[in-house]
């Protein structure tokens, strides 16, 4: 919850990113509240109100997920509505004057995104979706210290840095900062 909230603000792909390994820590403590206190929620350095708010999130997020019946893998419908928001967001700046930057970044990422969606055989998958789902396979590659090529390495930095650049532009627009 705290890390969530912090992460929603500072950056966005952050943010999904997080969920999408709070959904898979969930599914890892077979959706045993009593289980996630003991391996997460005790390891915060916070006091008890605290800890019992965080408690209580997980516990509405254990429901939201048994209700939405994706126990077993998928996301939750307000984690893929703030995907398809980025999305939507990627889109209009893909055509605003003067982000030739942004459109430089992106195109410099279209490549591997391309070849990606043909590899998974899912050219209807969205580029921001895409990336999401790239960089979440290269986290959990590196969490069982799996060996990565150096292509799959220069592929995963064109889409860092686009969800970098995306997720600045997109915290701008949400300040107020940025019109699209």
């Amino acid at each position: 919850m705290l890390i969530a909230r912090e992460k929603r603000k500072k950056n966005i792909a952050e943010y999904i990113l997080y969920m999408w390994q709070v959904e898979d820590i969930i599914r890892a403590n077979n959706f045993d509240l009593d289980k996630i206190e003991k391996t997460v929620i005790n390891e915060f350095k916070q006091p008890e109100k605290v800890k019992g708010q965080i408690k209580e999130w997980y516990a509405d997020l254990i429901i939201m997920m048994k209700e939405e019946g994706i126990t077993r893998m998928g996301h939750l419908t307000i984690i893929k509505n703030v995907v398809n928001e980025v999305e939507d967001f990627h889109k209009k700046l893909l055509t605003k004057k003067g982000e030739e930057k942004y459109v430089g970044v992106y195109s410099w990422a279209k490549t591997n995104i391309d070849a990606l969606k043909k590899k998974i055989n899912d050219t209807s998958l969205g580029d921001v979706n895409t990336c999401l789902t790239a960089l979440y396979g290269l986290l959990l590659m590196r969490l069982k210290r799996q060996n990565i090529t150096e292509e799959t390495n220069e592929a995963m930095t064109t889409f860092s840095n686009f969800m970098a650049l995306l997720s600045a532009k997109y915290k701008q627009y949400e300040e107020g900062q940025l019109e699209i």
